[in-house]
């Protein structure tokens, strides 16, 4: 991978605190952390080792950094912001560190002198998988943003010791193996044991009135969990800014049980420590089970509670009361996995600190804001009041009292109305009562965002429509973003390059510089050169596919690419369906003139999801009968990549030409993966669900291709059909043809029971992701996919259109947005 193209990748580097390093001097740091830290004779280090010892160089420079900005927000009263994520996927942090600290040049040549190759020692770094998907790829673009736009920020969720699974594939099926990103430790994480908290579960809640008669609750003989804080330092760009994300990984109260030990009952002895550690060992528990249920739950309140006692310790270092908590104080729940964060303050304010309830409550719901980020009701979590009730005992009655008092408000408003106090009611009653933490975010929040357009839109007229009449200003829109440090000057350097060399930097750090583009689409020369670059990134990816898949690829052909997770309602199926009715026609006739395609798909189902990991298995099975047929040589190929992370996903934004954004409209929030393929110049095909409306709207519609019906016209669609999927099958031969193929086993060693449960979700009358009914039209428009990507050059002239108007998804515009609106911080 080329070097990344700014003026400041020079021979000299800006070290900690303004100090410069040449090229030589990087040189001996780097012998020396390989002795000092790693015990490695520099002469006989491997690349494992100087990926550590170049880490270690930029951890050096960062935690000074870190430092001096954590003084100034001390010496400036500064109000800071805590965002609360149970995901954070943060990928490989070397090539981002390097990039935003200025040394990428200096300690290229550096490692190059001591007879090394930067770009091979990056590849020995290990992702941190500590999320599964967009949400937490969100959480760590917006820790980069904030780093970079000065906002006094920390991230906070858990250090898991097994990230998201490794995927691998066995005869098509995908088989999960752990993730053990942390077996040869950490280089870029402080671990902090004198910031280890203790944390609560199960117990009583013990009740009495105090000298001056009030009532007291008190929480009381707890199982204790330590939390214990691990930093990963998080630099801004080029502006000595660095947040950092804190972690929390579980320790046991004590390491054994001495009686047991003394006894001989070895096991005994540490059962206490293994079951306490259990809390972040491992990211989603199987929660199909009871034991995989309670230990979610357990996490989710682990990380929320030891949060909450760092917050308490930095603001009563300088404030002697709680009145200017909620103006020192602001934090953002990424969801409702941190939802128990609400009764958690309240308990601190009113059972510890002494705080009367309203008094509490006010501070409270001025201190959080929620981002919402379903639109599936099955998707919103809930907990049930057995299991709330038996881990967290002073919670629930905390959270049954906000019910109590809100319902109240609710009834004063709407007096006989019970089926909107029904509906509104943190506690579900039936089928078994559940506490509905969404609703409890609702509440207990100031500020409820979605993030796109319409997907605000929807939040408010279907699934939270009685909470957006009762608090009509309570809801707002914040469009999801990405970071373009690592999602174009990091990822696609050769692009990056190019955009710099005529536009300079200034897109860096304000995305809507690339507007200068425009101009250059008609610019013969630079379209030669953007297609240079584009040809470049798919020859790399093509090398990979090769490596890993066993597939050759070609690099002339279009690159088609849906790389997500795999759900039904991301509608891969669709995607499939549209390669068979392809490979259909070009099987049938031979000579039939097409745009040469390779259809590439990466992605993890979860463990338990039954039907996703068939759907996997059917993108395998059609890709092993299109590859081997002749009659498709050249012309038609089909890859699955396994393991999809950060780091592929880095090689696969930059090669790809079409982007498929093929949800079912009104089910996928907002998306980034199509903000990150139009970033790096890829076309979009998709419905009008998410942030695709906005991406059309940026871009303009001549520059995206947009099918299927709208959220509006599939609301209707379930309510009243007005043709189902078997009409379409006996009024569609082509579309039958589709089905049957898969039905009597042409992609199964004529196995007709293996994909029958596919076959069956596609004829079913009350197919709730429609894929049959839109899929005509989707057919219809990859036709005119191809028509374009005929004239090459019109293509390139499309795709130039696309990253020059993709300035508002840039994560910093959504931070500023969140920092103006929600959080009530000043940025410089």
């Amino acid at each position: 991978m080329s070097e990344i193209p700014l003026k400041a990748s020079g021979p000299v580097c800006f070290c900690s605190a303004g100090r410069t390093m040449s090229v030589a001097e990087l040189q001996k740091v780097l012998n020396h952390h390989l002795l000092s830290f790693l015990g490695r004779d520099p002469s006989r280090a491997s690349n494992t080792d100087f990926c550590k010892a170049v880490s270690y160089v930029l951890r050096d420079n960062l935690i000074e950094r870190w430092i001096n900005t954590q003084k100034s927000y001390y010496e400036q009263h500064k109000k800071r912001v805590y965002y609360l994520s149970l995901e954070f996927l943060v990928g490989r942090s070397l090539g981002n560190s390097m990039i935003n600290l200025g040394m990428q040049g200096p300690l290229t040549e550096a490692v190059e002198r001591l007879g090394y190759d930067l770009e091979e020692v990056r590849e020995q770094e290990e992702d941190a998988a500590l999320g599964n998907g967009g949400l937490g790829r969100l959480a760590s673009c917006f820790l980069d943003s904030m780093a970079t736009l000065g906002v006094p920020g920390y991230g906070y969720g858990i250090r898991y010791e097994y990230g998201l699974f490794y995927q691998h594939l066995l005869d098509g099926y995908q088989v999960e193996t752990p993730d053990n990103w942390m077996r040869y430790g950490n280089p870029w994480e402080f671990e902090r044991p004198q910031h280890l908290h203790p944390i609560g579960f199960y117990g009583r809640v013990q009740t009495s009135v105090d000298e001056h008669g009030r009532t007291r609750n008190e929480w009381v003989d707890t199982d204790i969990v330590m939390a214990m804080a691990c930093d990963m330092l998080v630099p801004g760009f080029m502006n000595d800014q660095v947040v950092n994300m804190r972690l929390w990984t579980a320790k046991a109260s004590r390491e054994f049980n001495l009686s047991y030990f003394v006894k001989g009952n070895y096991i005994e002895a540490v059962k206490e420590k293994v079951s306490s550690e259990t809390v972040s060992k491992v990211l989603y528990p199987a929660d199909q089970v009871v034991e995989g249920k309670e230990l979610r739950l357990k996490q989710e309140y682990f990380f929320v509670a030891a949060t909450f006692q760092d917050i308490m310790r930095r603001y009563t270092k300088k404030n002697g009361d709680f009145d200017k908590f909620s103006e020192r104080i602001a934090v953002q729940l990424n969801d409702t996995h941190p939802a128990i964060a609400i009764p958690e303050l309240m308990r601190l304010l009113v059972d510890i600190e002494g705080l009367d309830w309203d008094r509490a409550w006010s501070i409270c719901v001025a201190t959080f804001a929620y981002t919402n980020h379903t639109l599936m009701p099955e998707a919103l979590e809930t907990w049930s009041v057995k299991l709330l009730g038996k881990m967290l005992p002073r919670h629930l009655e905390i959270i049954y009292m906000i019910n109590h008092l809100f319902l109240e408000e609710v009834a004063a408003c709407y007096p006989g109305d019970l089926d909107r106090q029904r509906d509104m009611s943190i506690i579900a009653e039936e089928p078994e009562k559940r506490v509905r933490m969404a609703h409890l975010a609702i509440v207990g929040s100031h500020s409820v965002n979605g993030v796109a357009e319409i997907h605000t839109e929807l939040m408010r007229s279907r699934i939270f429509r009685l909470f957006d009449e009762f608090f009509p200003t309570r809801f707002n829109c914040k469009t999801n973003g990405v970071t373009q440090r690592r999602w174009l000057l990091k990822c696609n350097p050769g692009l990056a390059g190019l955009i710099c060399g005529r536009i300079g930097e200034g897109w860096v750090v304000d995305l809507d510089q690339l507007r200068q583009l425009e101009p250059l689409a008609e610019d013969s020369a630079f379209v030669d050169e953007w297609r240079a670059a584009k040809q470049d990134n798919k020859t790399r990816l093509a090398e990979y596919i090769g490596q890993v898949c066993g597939v050759e690829v070609s690099p002339d052909t279009m690159f088609d690419v849906q790389i997500k997770r795999i759900h039904e309602y991301k509608r891969q199926l669709l995607n499939i369906l549209h390669v068979i009715h392809l490979y259909h026609r070009l099987r049938s006739d031979p000579e039939l003139e097409t745009v040469p395609r390779t259809v590439i798909f990466a992605g993890k189902a979860p463990p338990s999801y039954a039907m996703a990991k068939l759907i996997i298995k059917l993108i395998t099975s059609v890709g092993e009968v299109v590859n081997r047929d002749p009659r498709t040589a050249g012309r038609l190929k089909l890859v699955f990549i396994p393991n999809y992370g950060v780091s592929l996903a880095e090689k696969i934004f930059p090669a790809a030409d079409l982007s498929e954004q093929i949800s079912t409209a009104g089910t996928e929030a907002s998306g980034t993966g199509n903000m990150k393929f139009a970033l790096n110049g890829a076309l979009t095909i998709g419905t009008l669900d998410g942030a695709n409306i906005e991406i059309r709207d940026e871009v303009g519609p001549d520059n995206i291709f947009i099918f299927g019906m709208t959220a509006g016209e599939v609301a209707e669609e379930k309510q009243a059909p007005k043709r189902s999927p078997g009409d379409i099958y006996l009024s569609d031969p082509a579309i039958a043809g589709v089905i049957d193929g898969i039905a009597k086993g042409e992609f199964s060693g004529g196995d007709r029971e293996l994909f029958k449960p596919i076959v069956d979700s596609l004829l079913d009358p009350n197919d709730p992701y429609l894929v049959l009914k839109d899929l005509g039209s989707y057919l219809v428009c990859q036709n005119a996919v191809e028509e374009v990507y005929r004239d090459r050059r019109e293509w390139a002239r499309r795709a130039i259109l696309n990253v020059a108007r993709m300035g508002k998804f840039s994560s910093d515009r959504a931070v500023r947005e969140y920092a103006r609106d929600i959080w009530g911080v000043k940025i410089d």
